[in-house]
């Protein structure tokens, strides 16, 4: 559902209250209080059938008797009443319950299943149960127990803990924070993270939003509902329950490096949020948030009069990944002419204890009118020589000139220590982020830089992958099909290797053999080339082999091969004797002197699905524990990025003799396995283990997959249904043949696609250009084609029409599904060279295809009404076009997709 009925919620026209009562210390009291309190403007009703009145306000027996259906219901009644009572508010209408009750039972048939069916059947929106409530200050609207009320502010809080959101709300009153919505989701048995991100992502008066999670229900809507959020606003979220086990038990060595709280850091990373780890970190970013946006670079002036608490932000600086800023000659001069001989000639900039305000202010006037710096930590302590009070006035004033400059202004951070209720007062009138030590400040700050260089990286263009890289996706499901059929979890050794070859993974090369004597024949072929062979024990049921005496290496003989063998099954039987031993696996060894041993693979999250892991590889690889985690799919600078937070990257980069390995391959091999997974949802674990890379590229020495078949009912056409975020739709690639017999290339969008849009938008007239955009539109910068091309396919989709023998990009249609998952807009643009050929309904029938297949409702797009072909096209493929009530100028066509036939079905 989404954000629907969200908006009766966050601002509502009436409100029952169901428990209301006057007993002292009871919930209904406290929740009546509070919205008596918040001063709501529209009708409170109270539902109690025990009293006539309360406060002065009539009480009424039931919900049924009130006058009209209120927006909210607030249920603050016994636990075993609930249910009834939400059924009672579905039926006559009412839009949102808030459930502040604790104390159900869940599973089937429960007093939260019976609430859940009868929410669903009504449309009735619920958050919680077992929450603090609901708070929107700017509709007077507070619905929770709350102790203190939350003040007006630009803040979004979703809190899946009640007592965190009092806490941020006590906090924030003492410093003057406030907020736009608060949402304690409790249980969330409807409203969750997903819905309420989608919310004040389109809020305008939300500018940042906090999360604090213990648990995500649905990733794909979550991850969904993030990255959309994320590209509009701040988001920052703090995860509790860090070091719980995965609920998943690990089989492999990358299902035991890829624990609960990596996966969740992954996907916040992936999806641009700004993690914190603990409640202080968290204060700090709202703190920052509320009062400063995203600043470019990362480049940080420090001003102080005293030395050494500005040593202490610089290290705190450096830990933290920040830049120190390198002051021009310019900025120098202009503060060798103002301050005393004795400052500190560098940056930070010690201004002496007996700096006054005066001296703060040319120093802080200098420093922002430096193109070097990007923003200025500005630090007092406390002397009897001057005033702190009108250091931070001076500090203030400075701030808002400057900011009402020509130019676009600096962000200015204080710390003032000692006594901070003068001056806390002072830099809160002036919006001025205030912390009470330096560590606080310069992290405040590193949230800012980190979100903004978390918005570059998910907007950079990835490199294309290499043309020749077309995996066998039929001869990799053949192996798992036959393991699965076969009642096997683990793919022997030779499918193992077929697996790898089908998507041109180098693996070395693999024979089974049952019996130590076939070893030795086996072995003969890999010896007589001059290679020394490997054998490892075969066994469904050993996971890792070196754990019980299963691998022998550096075997020169037939002979030998056949004796290690013989010792190796005895022994192994000897050790395990549960498992069944199928023989061993013979392999030629495989000499890279300057390799670095590395892991790569698959894991399998109860929560977020596939993940892919990277890190430092070999039999101690969960000791050593350096890996990173990522959610597929990948591009190529994901995968990059994935290896650049790992320490075995710096190794990667070379060293003393030791030339660089192949980065690129390693990167291109995590793509493969992205891939892979998404072709072959039966692939559960996978692991490389050594990948050894070096400057000739990398090669898998090991190799381990384990499967699970597939849902029954799944389609099996269908890319992975477990991925969090939602793959490249292969299957929508379309082969057109149009007029004249003109073959067109029709494939979704990919952001790799970037420089195909620069030659396309030189092809597109400016009248037509306008039509599209309504505008004139003169720059094709970055950032605008980027938003063309990185797409969410879960929401979005774009269909790029490419000409089969040139590949240049001849049209688009884009299609962007609302937050409820209802209806879509679309927008098309064609080379104004093209029209006329038929491209342009093609484009459209592949949309509307696209749109019925998805389950949307209805598609509709807004149109010039100068722009009659469109119109007219329009018309022909069913739409009905309306007068846009808002702007004369506009057409709005729409399409009821219910009374168009379903699409042929997809090809895999």
């Amino acid at each position: 559902m989404s954000t629907y009925r969200l908006e009766n919620l966050f601002a509502p026209h009436s409100i029952a209250l169901v428990g209301a009562s006057p007993r002292e210390g009871s919930l209904g009291r406290a929740v009546l209080k509070n919205l008596l309190a918040a001063g709501f403007e529209g009708p409170l009703h109270l539902v109690n059938p025990k009293h006539r009145s309360i406060e002065g306000l009539a009480c009424v027996p039931s919900l049924s008797d009130l006058p009209s259906p209120p927006d909210v219901v607030v249920i603050a009644a016994p636990a075993a009443a609930v249910p009834d009572i939400v059924d009672e508010a579905g039926r006559i209408g009412a839009c949102a319950a808030v459930i502040i009750t604790a104390g159900f039972d869940r599973g089937p048939g429960s007093a939260e299943d019976r609430i859940k069916a009868s929410a669903r059947r009504s449309g009735l929106r619920i958050v919680g149960p077992n929450c603090l409530g609901v708070i929107a200050p700017a509709a007077r609207f507070d619905a929770s127990f709350a102790a203190r009320p939350a003040l007006k502010g630009d803040l979004a809080l979703i809190s899946q803990s009640g007592a965190i959101a009092a806490s941020l709300i006590e906090w924030a009153g003492e410093r003057g924070v406030g907020f736009s919505g608060i949402v304690s989701l409790g249980d969330k048995i409807d409203v969750d993270f997903g819905d309420c991100l989608d919310f004040f992502a389109q809020d305008r008066g939300t500018r940042a939003i906090l999360l604090y999670v213990e648990s995500i229900n649905d990733a794909r809507k979550f991850m969904s509902a993030a990255r959309a959020a994320a590209r509009t606003k701040p988001v920052v979220v703090v995860k509790s329950g860090r070091h719980k086990a995965g609920a998943r038990a690990a089989h492999s060595h990358t299902g035991a490096l890829a624990g609960s709280d990596a996966v969740y850091e992954a996907a916040f990373r992936r999806a641009g949020l700004l993690r914190v780890y603990d409640l202080d970190e968290l204060f700090a970013a709202a703190e920052t948030l509320s009062r400063v946006g995203p600043f470019r670079g990362d480049r940080i002036g420090v001003l102080t009069n005293g030395g050494g608490i500005g040593v202490l932000a610089v290290d705190r600086l450096v830990d933290l990944g920040g830049q120190l800023a390198t002051l021009t000659q310019a900025t120098m001069q202009a503060l060798d002419a103002s301050l005393p001989p004795g400052w500190s000639h560098a940056n930070p900039v010690d201004i002496i204890g007996d700096a006054d305000a005066a001296r703060y202010a040319r120093a802080l006037e200098a420093m922002l009118r430096d193109d070097g710096v990007d923003a200025v930590l500005a630090m007092n302590c406390p002397t009897a020589l001057v005033s702190s009070r009108a250091a931070a006035q001076s500090v203030a004033d400075v701030v808002k000139a400057h900011r009402s400059g020509s130019f676009k202004p600096k962000p200015v951070f204080a710390v003032w220590l000692g006594d901070r209720t003068e001056s806390q007062e002072i830099f809160e009138a002036a919006r001025i982020p205030n912390y009470s030590s330096e560590a606080d400040a310069v992290r405040g700050i590193m949230h800012l830089v980190d979100y903004r260089k978390a918005q570059d990286l998910i907007m950079e263009m990835p490199p294309s992958l290499p043309e020749d890289f077309s995996p066998d996706m039929e001869a990799a499901r053949r192996h798992v099909r036959a393991a699965l059929e076969r009642g096997e979890r683990w793919l022997d050794p030779v499918a193992v290797t077929g697996v790898l070859e089908a998507y041109q993974i180098p693996v070395a090369p693999v024979r089974l053999a049952a019996t130590p004597e076939e070893a030795g024949r086996l072995a003969a072929s890999f010896l007589a080339s001059g290679s020394a062979v490997a054998i490892k024990i075969l066994s469904q049921q050993i996971a890792h082999k070196s754990d019980v005496g299963g691998v022998v290496l550096n075997l020169s003989s037939e002979s030998a091969v056949v004796e290690a063998a013989r010792t190796m099954l005895a022994h192994v039987a000897q050790v395990r004797p549960d498992a069944t031993l199928d023989g061993v696996t013979v392999q030629p060894m495989i000499y890279r002197p300057r390799g670095r041993e590395l892991i790569a693979g698959l894991a399998d999250d109860p929560t977020f699905g596939p993940v892919v892991a990277f890190g430092r590889g070999g039999t101690a690889v969960e000791v050593i524990n350096d890996k990173s985690l990522a959610l597929p799919p990948l591009d190529l600078t994901l995968a990059h990025t994935l290896i650049g937070r790992t320490r075995v990257s710096r190794l990667l980069r070379g060293y003393r003799d030791v030339p660089p390995a192949d980065v690129d391959a390693v990167a291109l091999t995590l793509v493969k396995l992205a891939q892979l997974s998404a072709d072959v949802p039966e692939i559960r674990e996978l692991d490389l283990n050594p990948l050894i890379a070096d400057e000739s590229g990398c090669i898998a020495l090991d190799a381990r997959i384990g499967v699970e078949a597939s849902p029954a009912g799944q389609r099996r056409t269908a890319l992975n249904p477990r991925f969090a975020i939602r793959p490249y739709p292969k299957e929508w690639e379309r082969e057109l043949t149009l007029k004249d017999d003109w073959r067109v290339f029709v494939r979704p969008v990919r952001p790799e696609d970037e420089p195909l849009y620069a030659d396309f938008f030189q092809k597109v007239t400016p009248e037509d250009l306008r039509l599209r955009f309504f505008a004139k539109v003169k720059d094709f910068s970055h950032a605008f084609v980027a938003r063309l091309t990185q797409l969410d396919y879960a929401r979005a989709i774009a269909f790029a029409a490419l000409d089969r023998k040139t590949g240049e990009l001849l049209g688009v249609v884009r299609l962007h599904s609302d937050a409820n998952h209802d209806t879509g807009e679309y927008a098309i643009l064609l080379r104004s060279d093209l029209k006329g050929r038929g491209l342009g309904w093609a484009l459209m029938r592949l949309m509307i295809d696209y749109a019925k297949a998805d389950g949307l409702k209805s598609v509709h797009g807004q149109i010039l009404r100068e722009n009659t072909t469109m119109l007219a096209m329009c018309a022909a493929l069913g739409f009905e076009a309306h007068a846009d009530p808002d702007d004369r100028d506009i057409k709005t066509a729409v399409l009821d997709l219910t009374r168009v036939p379903d699409p042929a079905p997809a090809a895999a």
